[in-house]
């Protein structure tokens, strides 16, 4: 049982049962706790455990402030949130104090008033772990009083105090940290008198308050977050406060395929049902495409890199085509399941997630993003057919054959239409569709092989939907030196006409 009095603390301070420690050793001393048990430290963090993690372990390992460094959408602040994980389960803090004062060693005169009027009786509170982490936004309009306090004269009046007694004072969001994590989101924009009030704490560990003659010994754990291009964008971290942070950290995109497939399953709203007919089904190629469709973006000239593309434009991405799976569902009365083409109806999702260079600007963010989801197909499609003949169905469609479809297609439409596509059911049972794959699934494969080739260039599609030969065949049978299409961003081949308008 916690003791609830100042005189049960003592005892159990003397007894081992409760440990006195600062905030910096207090997560020092349980991070190495985690690492001997080999224990997650960021749970829900993916990509970084050879990256960032290590860096923000080292960082706390040698009690140092830090800042993360970071575009937008990198996990800046749920990094800085998980924090919370290795404080205590609880703290001891004289109850009904501002500041959360130690019971044992109070900074504030009204807890030391009580201590020496009340002793041993005096009543002790438990905060835990979850409300030991302060954040603060940075805007333009953050006063210093907001951030370290001021005189209260209001506080003065109804007291009865004058204005240079302590207890007139109003304390701001960092001194109501003490004892805890005080974060700063988006440093860069807290105006720069206010970056100078953090200088004492971060080197002296203390602040003042106005003047006032009287320094407080806070013991709290600085973490900041910023993007990097807002140096010479809205504001810039001076360079006496950038001095004295203990840690620059850098965050960065996920690197492999895998990790954003992670990241989107775990954030994506996807858990839903239609109609009874259960989860809507998303076949690997699908979940592929839309993460390829955010790599393209952050390597596309046409995009402005120092915006950055977030992780939040292939999770908006999946969970509208999911919803256009449940749309065709819906319609078609069958189990939903996602295919390529959904993501076309999911570019509202897309195109407000990028800033244009001059280039794009000229081409309109639809087109763009059109351009993207295009290269994007291509690349998975070479990875899924790799080695792959698909020359039957390209000679079908050579030899004039055409198709008629689109992404309100149902299952049995669909495949009613593509039965005489030599080649093309083996093709789908090689993304995963084999004999006994239901309709829609089987349906999906046939779309994503269609897309595929559309991709390619190795047939085209007007956008009406209707699949049909590229306009010179032949010249794609030439040999020809290889080139880079600044559309797809891929090697391709001379000859051939582009199949996205």
């Amino acid at each position: 049982m916690r003791p609830n009095s100042l005189g049960d603390l003592r005892r159990a301070v003397d007894a081992g049962e409760v440990r006195r420690r600062g905030v910096r050793d207090e997560l020092r001393d349980n991070l190495m706790d985690r690492l001997r048990e080999g224990a997650a430290l960021f749970p829900g963090i993916v990509g970084y455990d050879d990256s960032v993690v290590p860096q923000i372990v080292n960082a706390i390992l040698s009690r140092h402030s830090f800042i993360i460094l970071g575009l937008r959408g990198q996990a800046k602040t749920r990094l800085l949130r998980g924090l919370t994980d290795l404080l205590d389960e609880a703290l001891p803090v004289v109850d009904g104090c501002e500041i959360n004062d130690d019971p044992l060693a109070p900074l504030c005169a009204a807890c030391r008033a009580r201590v020496r009027d009340e002793g041993d009786d005096l009543p002790i509170a438990w905060l835990p772990r979850s409300a030991r982490y302060v954040e603060k936004l940075a805007t333009p309009d953050v006063t210093i009083a907001d951030v370290i306090g001021d005189i209260d004269p209001i506080r003065a009046a109804r007291g009865g105090l004058h204005l240079t007694d302590e207890r007139a004072i109003h304390y701001g969001l960092l001194p109501r940290a003490n004892r805890c994590i005080f974060a700063v989101n988006e440093l860069p924009d807290l105006a720069g008198k206010i970056q100078v009030g953090l200088f004492n704490i971060l080197q002296e560990g203390d602040i003042q308050i106005k003047g006032f003659p009287v320094r407080l010994p806070l013991d709290v754990l600085l973490a900041f977050t910023a993007n990097p291009e807002d140096y010479t964008a809205r504001g810039k971290i001076i360079t006496p406060l950038k001095d004295r942070i203990g840690s620059e950290i850098r965050t960065h995109y996920p690197r492999a395929r895998r990790d954003a497939i992670a990241i989107t399953a775990q954030e994506a709203w996807l858990e839903r049902t239609v109609d009874g007919a259960g989860r809507v089904e998303i076949p690997g190629y699908v979940r592929e495409v839309v993460e390829e469709v955010a790599f393209q973006a952050r390597a596309d000239k046409k995009i402005d890199p120092r915006s950055g593309v977030s992780q939040r434009l292939p999770i908006t991405c999946l969970e509208n085509v999911v919803s256009n799976a449940e749309r065709r569902a819906l319609a078609a009365g069958e189990p939903p399941v996602a295919r390529v083409t959904d993501v076309y109806a999911a570019m509202p999702a897309i195109t407000g997630k990028f800033e244009l260079e001059y280039e794009g600007e000229l081409r309109g963010a639809d087109t763009v993003a059109h351009s993207l989801i295009g290269a994007a197909v291509a690349n998975v499609f070479g990875g899924w057919f790799e080695g792959v003949d698909t020359r039957p169905v390209v000679e079908w469609f050579d030899l004039g054959g055409t198709l008629q479809a689109s992404d309100t297609a149902s299952s049995n439409a669909l495949l009613a239409a593509v039965t005489e596509i030599q080649g093309l059911r083996e093709l789908a049972a090689h993304a995963g569709a084999g004999a006994k794959a239901e309709r829609p699934l089987l349906a999906a494969a046939v779309d994503f092989v269609l897309e595929g080739l559309c991709a390619q260039r190795k047939i085209s599609r007007s956008e009406d939907w209707s699949y049909q030969a590229t306009e010179e065949p032949r010249a794609r049978a030439r040999p020809g030196p290889p080139y880079v299409d600044p559309e797809l961003q891929r090697p391709g081949r001379r000859g051939g006409k582009k199949q996205y308008n």
